[in-house]
């Protein structure tokens, strides 16, 4: 008997980025979770997507550098191929109306031509730490920066990684309770906790008591001379970039 052959589906007629945002409690959905829930409400909000081919077709949506679980985020994107056109703001609408609470949907816009992962190079972070002096911020700060190089550990799905946090750090900013830093994306990619396992590391301990609380504020790419994070879709920094603090 001749195998059957997979079904074939047409590419996407449009592709459209969407920024999202995790808030409140939503901040400790995982990955997949979202994942689930964002599948959920396309259906729920009749996105006409396309599909891969294949014997195990699956919609055509494209997750880079995903936040880690427990962390909040203003500005998480992904792609998503729709089968026919549709209007970006309709889609942002039901979108936004189809996801829990805490899920929301920040923009919608036509894909820009290029892989989307290459428009995200740098995150702009924010560390809450309840009960931590400014004092003792900036010592474990001034520690960390002074250091060439800050060797941390982290477990990984292939195990045991060691890492150099010190040099994903662009700049490192201390206020009362919290501090600001840009992370330039490399491999392995350095996260705000691991930046925190550097400052104990370098610098004096620090009582975390309470578990930081991590907010990705932006993400795009990272222009290192200039100092400035372009918001994907945004080709210039005319009001649509965020300068960073230099140090």
């Amino acid at each position: 008997m001749p195998r059957t052959q997979p079904e074939q589906h047409p590419p996407p007629v449009q592709w459209l980025r969407v920024k999202y945002a995790k808030r409140g409690r939503a901040r400790f959905t995982s990955h997949r979770d979202f994942g689930r829930a964002f599948e959920r409400a396309l259906r729920r909000a009749g996105v006409p997507m396309a599909y891969s081919s294949g014997f195990s077709p699956h919609p055509r949506i494209s997750y880079p550098n995903a936040s880690p679980t427990g962390a909040a985020s203003e500005a998480e994107y992904l792609e998503i191929g729709l089968a026919a056109a549709c209007d970006p703001d309709k889609v942002r609408a039901a979108l936004d109306a189809a996801l829990p609470p805490g899920l929301d949907v920040v923009e919608v816009a036509p894909a820009r031509p290029g892989a989307l992962a290459g428009e995200l190079t740098g995150s702009r972070w924010q560390v809450d730490l309840a009960g931590l002096s400014r004092a003792t911020l900036q010592e474990a700060r001034d520690a960390f920066l002074a250091a060439e190089v800050v060797l941390v550990q982290r477990m990984t799905k292939n195990g045991m990684r060691e890492f150099d946090a010190r040099a994903a750090v662009v700049t490192l900013e201390v206020e009362d309770r919290r501090l600001t830093m840009t992370l330039v994306h490399q491999t392995p990619l350095v996260r705000p906790d691991d930046v925190l396992a550097g400052l104990l590391v370098a610098g004096p301990e620090l009582a975390v008591t309470v578990p930081p609380i991590l907010t990705r504020l932006t993400q795009g790419r990272l222009d290192l001379e200039s100092g400035v994070i372009t918001e994907p879709g945004h080709p210039d920094s005319g009001g649509a970039a965020r300068r960073i603090s230099q140090l």
